[in-house]
């Protein structure tokens, strides 16, 4: 039996400057037929998403509406949704049924420190001035034109746990179809004093609540799929050259010489690393385009024990 837990970002789901629904079904479709060979090379497939963008539609629609606006997790819930089905209708039956979408939730610690000072952009990109009138905190950004920009800012708390983990388990070991879960590193939430979970105006990374599930399912082989095809050295420079192969001690001596910074692939190979360095198992960091190679050690970056 091999169990992948594939990680589906980046151009898997949108193109760089693409939103809309139609767009989203057409870029699933092409991703779809892009991990055809999963079904030759995986018993149990459980996937997990991104929701960046849909979640910035999500906020600027509040920012427009005349009503309360809603919290920030339950925006998290409504695009889990959104992406499971967009990702259940469009995969059909592609890897032995289709897949069962999982309204999931992460439990993060109340005291994390992210929550005084919060990291993540995200939402829409406003002006200088725009920031300034705006409610909440903003941080300045660079867009990929290369112009300064103010996006909204909250905070991302590390994942300690995965809420349905024995859910996604269960579904898993059916093999009626893939599971997708995760979605946007999962809806933070903390417990409520009641002996329950209340959720928090926060996103988790959602490469380390893959690492999460994978570890809880006893996954053999994370899939890091991004619009990337492999992690580089000295990437965007002319010296470039793709890592093939790494160990987990490789990569956290790379990530504090400074090789991957915030915002690049510093979270993916985090997770990969302590992935592997729990688990024994592999980890691999590529594109759809490239997957097949990748799995056959001929493209992406695979991240084994030794």
């Amino acid at each position: 039996m091999s169990r992948f837990v594939v990680a589906l970002g980046g151009n898997t789901l949108l193109r760089s400057g693409e939103g809309t629904v139609a767009e989203q079904r057409r870029r699933i479709t092409e991703t779809r037929d892009a991990l055809a060979v999963l079904s030759r090379r995986a018993h149990d497939l459980v996937f997990t998403h991104g929701n960046g963008p849909q979640v910035g539609k999500r906020l600027l629609a509040e920012e427009q509406s005349e009503g309360p606006a809603e919290p920030l997790d339950v925006l998290v819930a409504e695009t889990q949704a959104q992406v499971g089905y967009l990702l259940q209708s469009g995969f059909g039956d592609a890897f032995g049924g289709p897949p069962a979408p999982l309204v999931t939730r992460v439990r993060v610690n109340p005291d994390d420190p992210d929550f005084d000072d919060p990291t993540k952009p995200v939402g829409p990109y406003y002006t200088a001035t725009e920031a300034a009138e705006k409610e909440f905190e903003t941080t300045e950004v660079t867009r990929e034109s290369g112009e300064t920009a103010y996006r909204r800012v909250v905070p991302s708390p590390a994942p300690l746990g995965v809420r349905e983990a024995a859910h996604v388990a269960s579904l898993a070991e059916n093999r009626d179809g893939p599971v997708v879960c995760g979605g946007g590193g999962g809806i933070p939430v903390v417990p409520d004093g009641d002996g329950g979970y209340e959720g928090v105006a926060a996103v988790v990374d959602k490469d380390h609540t893959t690492r999460l599930i994978a570890d809880a399912l006893e996954a053999d082989t994370v899939l890091m799929l991004t619009d990337v095809d492999a992690v580089y050295r000295d990437f965007g420079t002319p010296d470039q050259e793709a890592i093939r192969r790494a160990t987990p001690d490789e990569l956290r001596a790379m990530r504090q010489s400074g090789a991957f910074p915030a915002g690049s692939m510093k979270p993916k190979v985090t997770a990969c690393a302590r992935f592997v360095d729990e688990t024994g198992g592999r980890a691999i960091i590529t594109s759809p385009e490239k997957l097949e190679s990748a799995l056959d050690g001929d493209a992406g970056t695979t991240v084994t024990a030794d």
